[in-house]
């Protein structure tokens, strides 16, 4: 029997053996419910051809040859990437709106003898879900800001405080973008849908009646912007300052950046798309820097003349309570680890 369902929650899809996508890859790449697993009833190439054909020629014509496509392809998944299951598999499968093409695969699924369910609505369902809860309602967590300057290594210390039990909420991991101008990643960052889809996954496990420590941030991180009810709770929380001198943050930065500023040619790139207010003649003499290798004077430069006063425009801009000033001399692992122990005791006092 095909078993039917809304229920999104992070313990319903954990309760599934797999979460079942059928549609597209493209669709797919553009945003997916977490861990599903994409197993396309049409490809691309498959669904444009169905779509000329419905639309120019016939749609009977057009549903015959789908229908023989889908057929095809969801026997190659039951030989491939399900050929392994046996009876007991208890798969979730949805497509763009829980009609025809989660429709076959269940059919079929259940006609195996699957314990198979379907997500009535489709991914529009988990799309409704995310929008509501990072666009229309308040978030519901007891959020805390760890603030400090470039270089102080807040995204160590929220590692570091994680390993001690402290909720944590990584928003430049989930965008992937460290959130400057050096800060792209391998891969690139996810689109902007699929973003919120992570963030929502990751805020949905986090038990809203303790603190939950993240990295302060503008609106955007890189290219993708931080949804609006994430950000009113961020605009209002309190905060824990890190403090850290202009040496110390220069080598961290350095460190942490290594593999971005052994390209030298993108180095180069990124220092061309500074502000325009800098100077012409200021990044030429940060360019020669970065060309002479000199890093660690240039990440100074930096940080003196372009992160400082923008970390500084930003405070005035702002007005929050600080739960805590944290000071951090060294590079050294135990300065971190005393950095780390010191932002727990201050979440601890709450």
């Amino acid at each position: 029997m095909i078993r039917r369902t809304v229920d999104l929650s992070p313990g319903a899809r954990d309760g599934f053996d797999a979460v079942i996508d059928v549609r597209s890859p493209s669709e797919f790449a553009l945003d997916h419910i977490p861990g599903a697993l994409n197993l396309p009833v049409l490809d691309d190439a498959q669904r444009a051809a169905v779509g000329t054909e419905y639309v120019q020629r016939s749609k009977f014509l057009a549903r015959r040859h789908g229908a023989a496509l889908v057929a095809r392809n969801i026997a190659a998944h039951l030989d491939g990437a399900l050929g392994e299951r046996d009876g007991s598999f208890r798969p979730l499968v949805y497509c763009w709106r829980g009609g025809q093409r989660s429709g076959a695969m269940v059919t079929v699924m259940d006609q195996v003898g699957w314990p198979v369910t379907l997500l009535e609505g489709g991914y529009q369902t988990w799309r409704r879900q995310v929008k509501a809860a990072l666009y229309d309602t308040p978030l519901p967590h007891l959020l805390v800001l760890l603030d400090g300057p470039t270089g102080a290594g807040k995204t160590a210390l929220l590692g570091a405080v994680a390993e001690r039990g402290v909720q944590t909420l990584d928003l430049e991991a989930l965008a992937a973008h460290r959130g400057s101008l050096f800060g792209a990643m391998p891969g690139g960052q996810p689109s902007q849908k699929a973003f919120e889809t992570r963030l929502h996954d990751a805020l949905s496990r986090l038990d809203p009646a303790r603190p939950v420590l993240v990295e302060a941030e503008s609106s955007k991180i890189g290219a993708r912007v931080i949804p609006p009810s994430l950000w009113a709770s961020m605009a209002a929380a309190p905060a824990i300052r890190l403090e850290s001198p202009v040496a110390v943050r220069a080598a961290r930065t350095v460190r942490d950046y290594a593999g971005f500023v052994a390209d030298s040619s993108a180095l180069d790139t990124a220092l061309t798309r500074l502000p325009r207010h800098i100077g012409k003649q200021m990044v030429d003499e940060w360019r020669a820097l970065a060309a002479g290798g000199e890093i660690e004077a240039l990440a100074t430069e930096l940080i003196v003349h372009h992160y400082d006063p923008a970390y500084r425009r930003q405070g005035q801009a702002r007005s929050r309570p600080e739960r805590a000033v944290v000071g951090i001399g060294s590079l050294d692992d135990a300065a971190l680890e005393a950095a780390a122990d010191r932002i727990v005791e201050a979440l601890d006092r709450g």
